[in-house]
């Protein structure tokens, strides 16, 4: 069984297709999906898909993309979602994202830095306060990200989703225990992430889809979803030279064991 540890099948691009989609990802030997929340409505439909599907498990937290609807009522509403199930099993996405405060002035309303570091440490400290670990979202953002994690390593485990930076910076995460998760872009040309892979131990590795976007290759150009994954786990085995079978029994146990999934 593989699992895919990181989609957000409550995005438009699915309305009215996840039967389907789970029936697709089933077929393909993925028998758990982490839906993970951006904010607090994706949150909120995050756990409704937790509920009604055994096979999903979801996340609640607030994205560095919606920092500016951090409210004195975001951390309740998502602390209420987090206790009222154990279908809950981390907080994210989470993080900082700075590509579009580098790009053009149409970006202007975009979060600030300061609005994206203030969204993270809020949502670090729900972590904190849920025992719960987290799902890092982390673009341009490298030595922030750090930084502010290794205030809070000694409390705080975490997984960096779609890690797409070179191996001196995978070392530092590794070595402050987070896991890395992998996703479609890993078969696209990008001799870094090749290197980061064909280094870190496979204990250390998740696999994702980040559907609906990301498609790995031979599906490029069409909508990502958790059956795809397996692609993933193909490349991953190829960089490593080694089965299929033990990238999935590898990355399916920690997966588990790490966000305490049945």
């Amino acid at each position: 069984m593989f699992i895919d540890t990181h989609a957000h099948l409550d995005f438009p691009e699915f309305k009215g297709d996840v039967p389907a989609v789970l029936g697709r990802a089933k077929e393909a030997g993925v028998g758990r999906i982490l839906n993970v929340g951006i904010d607090v409505e994706s949150s909120k439909h995050s756990l409704e898909l937790a509920r009604r599907y055994p096979e999903i498990y979801s996340t609640v937290g607030v994205h560095p993309h919606c920092a500016k609807d951090l409210t004195i009522e975001t951390s309740s509403s998502l602390l209420h979602f987090a206790t009222s199930s154990d279908k809950v099993v981390a907080v994210g996405e989470i993080g900082l994202d700075y590509y579009f405060l580098k790009r053009s002035s149409k970006y202007a309303e975009y979060p600030t830095r300061e609005e994206q570091i203030i969204c993270f440490e809020q949502m670090l400290d729900l972590a904190m306060e849920l025992k719960m670990p987290i799902i890092v979202h982390n673009r341009e953002a490298d030595a922030d990200i750090l930084a502010i994690l290794k205030t809070y390593s000694t409390e705080i485990r975490g997984v960096v989703h779609c890690f797409s930076s070179d191996w001196e910076y995978a070392e530092k995460m590794l070595d402050l225990g987070f896991m890395l998760s992998f996703t479609g872009n890993i078969t696209y040309k990008n001799d870094n992430i090749v290197e980061v892979i064909r280094k870190t131990p496979l204990g250390s590795i998740m696999i994702e889809t980040d559907s609906p976007y990301l498609t790995p290759e031979p599906y490029r150009g069409k909508r990502n979803e958790p059956a795809h994954v397996i692609e993933v786990a193909k490349k991953i085995a190829e960089i490593k030279n080694i089965p299929l079978t033990e990238v999935e029994a590898e990355s399916t146990k920690r997966a588990m064991k790490f966000f305490g999934i049945k």
